[in-house]
């Protein structure tokens, strides 16, 4: 239970702080964090709650985290989906600390539904100047979340530099955020993009079946190949 709790509360973390990140500080003229603060803001979250809960259940806070970890062999099957419905509930709560704090301005009108709105993800949308259609969008959660799950399980390889696995996960984290938040706003965490959509419907919730197969994908891909390269009989 206290593993299940830790993932809860860890993924409340990062929706709340990446999303919340986005939603609140990100468009404010002339001192606004902008596109470069929210992938920071996004790593921040996962680098604080890896140190904080990664020694009680690991430090996951995303399905595909979890389930490229067990196909990786570093996590117990029984265990997938207690976490899983950890982590979304999780994410659940931090959107809606998130929009509980927006909707208490007096100028409050909704969330919105366009493309992008309350942290959500897209394909198929103008949001930043280009059009990235579903292909596109694919490709970028499948690789982004391979290159991520692959880090983590690189860094929390026995033969890897201990102490050091939480500061090189949120970094990777931030470089993801730099290189997709134009094509998709980033998801490679399904507990992330479904706890924001949930508030947004519409689009968002028709759009959410990717950032789910998306990340779920690039996740397998990242065990088989872990599984291979970093095999005790592979010379």
């Amino acid at each position: 239970m206290k593993k299940l709790v830790a993932e809860f509360i860890g993924t409340m973390w990062l929706v709340l702080g990446g999303c919340g990140s986005a939603v609140l500080a990100s468009g404010i003229p002339n001192i606004g964090i902008g596109l470069v603060g929210v992938a920071l803001a996004f790593g921040l979250t996962v680098l604080t709650g890896a140190y904080a809960f990664g020694h009680i259940s690991g430090g996951h806070f995303n399905p595909a985290v979890s389930v490229g970890l067990w196909i990786g062999g570093k996590f117990d099957k029984k265990d997938l989906l207690p976490y899983i419905v950890s982590q979304v509930l999780g994410g659940i709560l931090g959107a809606t600390i998130l929009y509980l704090i927006v909707s208490s301005a007096t100028n409050f009108s909704g969330v919105g539904s366009a493309p992008g709105a309350f942290a959500t993800n897209f394909y198929d949308a103008n949001v930043y100047g280009v059009n990235f259609g579903m292909m596109g969008a694919l490709i970028t959660e499948i690789v982004m979340t391979f290159m991520f799950l692959i880090i983590i399980l690189g860094v929390t390889h026995k033969n890897a530099s201990p102490g050091f696995g939480g500061m090189a996960i949120g970094l990777a984290l931030t470089l993801i955020h730099l290189i997709s938040i134009p094509v998709t706003n980033t998801s490679v965490n399904p507990a992330r993009s479904s706890a924001v959509a949930i508030f947004v419907g519409g689009q968002a919730m028709a759009q959410l079946w990717l950032f789910w197969v998306a990340p779920i994908v690039g996740a397998v891909l990242a065990g088989l190949v872990y599984k291979f390269v970093y095999s005790e009989n592979n010379n």
